[in-house]
């Protein structure tokens, strides 16, 4: 009897191709840190968060069941909302994605909202990683939305070039909806394809890798799934071996693809195409990544570290069998920040591009802050002094607090810009202005850029 569950339990678990690290105890330790975040009632949920932690190794169920509950609260009231404002008949179980966006199209501006197609697709990966998943009548009408954000977002491409919100987004949709094993109509995919066979995916100040390694893991899930042709599954097939192998050669001798934020994104390619074993750059992203677990300090980045960390990728979600989950994860609560004495003199420089700004830089000057402080606080202090009137915004998200205006100068999606964070002379921060804590006589720049 005894030997009939083992074998059941083998049986109902995904194959673990790829090894978790040796280090399981800073691995275990950051899951932890993670749980004692997501059990702070008072940070908006994340469904990345909930995400890191079905993929983890080790649980605390509860915990889980207790966010999930918030995510449904966050997610499924508003869309529900939102569909009976809109007056769509077409959220019915039959819906057509043509047809869905079809009718969408008569619906008033004020009914209709940015298309939030990134968080949308992280939500339904998260429910399809609940245990037992849950009824699909409910997820009907999220996934009519995101399908229809999709063409939304597309439609930006018309006017623009590229989706109103990014490539990244629309690849985390249409990774989503084939984790759904839901049919993605061929145009949806061979747009994503046009801009990888084209190199479309990058952006001022960034690396393409985070946004490289979304779009092959939907290329991966949609050959795997079999959703698509023969022919088109080999041109799938091609793309991610592309994308893999331009992730090896841009490789730095630090072991990171692109920096240490993108990396686990790309790792989570080898994980789910099963060459993390015969492919040595991987092997070193993991190193790197294990030397330098101290750079993930808020909810957002150990969501985005730990499931490469765990040798999980996103599709393993398709496969997921909840047995006898190994349920004695205890949370750590956030450790507050160590306290320095003394104080430092950051210089803050804030540049706008012509022909918006003829003077193109606006600020330049040198502010007294605590030698602890975060660029946050060196912000505050700014602001504080006079009499040189600067003046900023930002927008909390999950990530933590965003610069969204500066000087009254907006960053807005709708025109694809964006408060670029730097270091002198021309290296963008990786950190946000709450995380980044500046050196004593270090330049920082704001400037306003595009993506």
């Amino acid at each position: 009897m005894w030997l009939l569950l083992v074998l059941l339990q083998a049986a109902a678990l995904p194959a673990q191709l790829c090894e978790a690290p040796r280090e399981a105890a800073a691995v275990r330790a950051l899951s932890a840190r993670l749980l004692g975040l997501a059990a702070d009632p008072a940070r908006d949920p994340d469904p990345s968060v909930y995400l890191a932690l079905r993929l983890a190794g080790d649980h605390d169920l509860r915990g889980e069941e207790r966010y999930l509950a918030r995510l449904r609260d966050a997610f499924q009231h508003r869309y529900s909302r939102s569909l009976q404002a809109a007056g769509w008949p077409h959220a019915a179980p039959h819906g057509h994605p043509q047809q869905d966006a079809a009718a969408a199209e008569h619906s008033t501006s004020a009914e209709v909202e940015w298309p939030e197609t990134g968080r949308l697709a992280l939500y339904l990966l998260g429910l399809r990683a609940t245990c037992p998943p849950p009824e699909p009548g409910p997820q009907r009408s999220l996934v009519t939305w995101l399908k229809y954000y999709l063409e939304e977002d597309w439609a930006g491409s018309r006017r623009h070039g590229h989706p109103l919100t990014s490539y990244y987004q629309y690849s985390l949709g249409v990774l989503a909806l084939c984790v759904h094993r839901k049919r993605v109509r061929e145009e949806v995919i061979r747009r994503l394809l046009g801009a990888e066979q084209h190199g479309r995916f990058g952006h001022a100040g960034g690396s393409t890798a985070d946004t490289e390694a979304v779009a092959a893991l939907a290329f991966a899930c949609l050959e795997r799934q079999r959703l698509v042709g023969a022919r088109l599954a080999a041109e799938l097939r091609a793309a991610t071996h592309r994308a893999r192998r331009r992730m090896v050669e841009a490789q730095g001798w630090d072991g990171f693809f692109g920096n240490v934020y993108s990396t686990p994104w790309a790792m989570q390619v080898f994980i789910a195409t099963n060459t993390c074993r015969t492919q040595p750059a991987y092997g070193r992203a993991m190193a790197a990544l294990l030397e330098n677990l101290d750079a993930f300090t808020t909810a957002a980045t150990m969501a985005q570290a730990l499931p490469a960390l765990h040798g999980r990728s996103y599709l393993d979600i398709a496969s997921m069998r909840c047995w006898q989950e190994p349920d004695m994860l205890t949370p750590v609560g956030p450790e507050p920040p160590p306290e320095v004495p003394g104080n430092k003199t950051v210089w803050l420089v804030v540049e706008c591009p012509e022909p918006r700004c003829p003077q193109r830089r606006l600020y330049d000057r040198p502010v007294p802050a605590p030698a602890g402080a975060s660029l946050l606080d060196v912000l505050r202090a700014a602001a504080a002094q006079g009499p040189h009137n600067f003046t900023f915004d930002t927008q909390d998200t999950p990530q933590g607090p965003f610069l969204s205006r500066v000087l009254g100068l907006e960053a807005q999606q709708q025109k694809r810009s964006y408060w670029q964070l730097l270091t002198a002379p021309s290296t963008s921060l990786q950190m946000g202005v709450a995380d980044y804590r500046p050196r004593d006589g270090e330049t920082l720049i704001l400037r306003l850029s595009q993506w």
